[in-house]
């Protein structure tokens, strides 16, 4: 490569605000990140309109906190990368104008990044001798897929869920049983705490298609507060976490297992908000080493949403002359 590279990543998806400078696809410089969920805690769960509003207050003073701390002038960014879906349609649309506004500005492309890539992304940063191809999982709130990675632009779905997310289902769990927003993490911290000895669902196990379902095992566990809360009895709020997580955890990990051992992929990848799951990495790592598959997961902060994933996704786009979009880019809720 004869010059660095870098490229401004733009994120608003859901109820961060996100602004990232990163070199070359692999290096982060800065990062900024304006977070929701004091705003969103009172709701239990993010309100659309809510989060779209305080997108507005907070994008410009991200993006500039991101440049000053990576301490890259505007004017050296060769291009903007923008999360156009999916997410939230009016949060999506706020990142969506503020980056086509700053291409046009400075003359500078604009690389459209699908969200669930760019998740996947976020492991080129913490890993740079990562290189496809291998076989990814994206757990989040609002997707748990299965995606093969042929190379730095190629995304080939394999398998996804037929309703729920993992992510959504963890949320539902931690209503129910009355824990503060964000859930998955509350759910993390009561599971170490707990014993997973209730089944909710015995029969949960992959399926030969590989296709995820999270919805019965999310009503099961409803159903089964809604019993214990009729009966006057105290709702073991830790021990539902710890049995909730052993099975949604162990279902997870082993559907992916299987699409591993079916590819003989040699290399796993784990990314989304749910890989910050301490019980799923674990698993996942045990049963990986046991494979033979070595298995990247990144840190914590890179499995939430972020904007330097976006920058990372968006730098190979650009490089490879793929995904550049015009001024008339519009935000997608569905991919």
């Amino acid at each position: 490569m004869d010059k660095d590279i870098y490229i401004l990543g733009i994120e608003s998806s859901c109820d961060e605000t996100a602004a990232a400078v990163v070199r070359n696809g692999r290096e982060l410089l800065g990062s900024a990140v304006a977070s929701q969920i004091d705003i969103h805690r009172r709701f239990g769960g993010v309100v659309p309109e809510i989060a779209g509003r305080n997108h507005l207050l907070a994008i410009m003073p991200t993006i500039d906190e991101a440049l000053t701390r990576a301490g890259v002038a505007k004017e050296r960014i060769d291009a903007v990368a923008v999360t156009y879906g999916a997410g939230l349609i009016g949060c999506l649309l706020v990142g969506v104008s503020a980056a086509k506004a700053l291409a046009y500005a400075l003359g500078r492309p604009l690389v459209k990044v699908n969200h669930i890539e760019g998740h996947i992304a976020a492991n080129f940063i913490a890993f740079p001798e990562l290189e496809p191809p291998f076989l990814a999982l994206v757990a989040s709130g609002g997707h748990t897929s299965i995606i093969s990675v042929e190379d730095y632009t190629t995304f080939v779905p394999v398998a996804a869920t037929s309703d729920d997310a993992v992510g959504e289902a963890f949320d539902k769990v931690a209503r129910i049983l009355g824990l503060p927003y964000p859930g998955g993490p509350e759910i993390d911290k009561r599971a170490r705490l707990g014993k997973a000895d209730i089944r909710f669902c015995p029969n949960l196990h992959a399926r030969a298609d590989l296709a995820y379902s999270f919805s019965g095992l999310k009503t099961a566990v409803v159903n089964y507060v809604h019993n214990v809360r009729q009966r006057g009895e105290e709702v073991p709020v830790n021990d539902i976490c710890a049995s909730f997580t052993a099975e949604a955890v162990g279902y997870t990990a082993d559907t992916f297992m299987l699409a591993l051992r079916e590819r003989h992929a040699p290399r796993a990848v784990l990314a989304g908000g749910v890989a910050a799951n301490s019980a799923l990495r674990a698993l996942l790592a045990q049963k990986c080493e046991a494979a033979g598959v070595r298995l990247f997961v990144p840190p914590p902060v890179l499995c939430t949403d972020n904007a330097a994933m976006i920058a990372s996704r968006g730098y190979y786009s650009f490089i490879a002359n793929k995904d550049i979009a015009g001024l008339d880019l519009n935000a997608v809720s569905n991919l």
